[in-house]
């Protein structure tokens, strides 16, 4: 039987030095730890909050993440698409999620806030009622993606073609039209 943590505080945990015990962690908190390049395979993560965390280059083969929140921290080059999918539930507020993966997620609701997400990938991906406040989407890739409903009011320097996108009643600002009509090659002027 695999290890069972409730409502604990794990902090300043490096797991380079001591690596966190494969299980299910239900309701903890992680801030200051790091944990890149962790072997976080088939680990539960149930309500739990992750704060000033680096997880950049974790491996997460079939880890379940079930209403994880993200804050102030560095995700880079994470594959969100290995997860255990039909069990992901995160939110985002300050990460870098830079060169990450969504490729063929189903997740809807999802929620960045003032995140960098340059080059990540959201090909094929259902992000129905995505939320992206404040985010830089920089090079990030929208293919045949489901954005319907999704919010990129305040999202920069994206590009999505609504040619090969679903992008039905999503909400995007005046500034940001530009990044739907870029693949046309027209200059827009103030």
């Amino acid at each position: 039987m695999e290890a069972f943590f409730e409502d604990q505080q794990f902090c300043n945990l490096n797991s380079k030095l001591n690596p966190l015990t494969k299980g299910e962690y239900e309701s903890c908190d992680f801030e200051n730890c790091d944990l890149s390049d962790a072997d976080l395979s088939e680990f539960i993560f149930e309500n739990c909050e992750f704060k000033s965390c680096n997880l950049s280059l974790a491996k997460l083969s079939k880890t379940a993440f079930r209403s994880v929140k993200f804050t102030d921290c560095k995700l880079v080059g994470l594959h969100f698409e290995y997860c255990k999918t039909l069990q992901l539930s995160v939110s985002f507020e300050n990460c870098v999620l830079n060169l990450s993966s969504f490729y063929t997620i189903k997740c809807r609701d999802l929620k960045f806030r003032n995140c960098n997400m340059h080059e990540v990938d959201f090909t094929e991906a259902d992000l129905s009622n995505l939320e992206l406040t404040n985010c830089d989407l920089s090079g990030a890739i929208f293919d045949n993606t489901n954005l319907e409903k999704a919010d990129f009011r305040t999202a920069i320097n994206y590009v999505i073609n609504p040619e090969l996108n679903r992008i039905k009643k999503a909400k995007f600002s005046l500034g940001g039209v530009q990044g739907l009509l870029y693949q046309y090659q027209i200059e827009i002027e103030p």
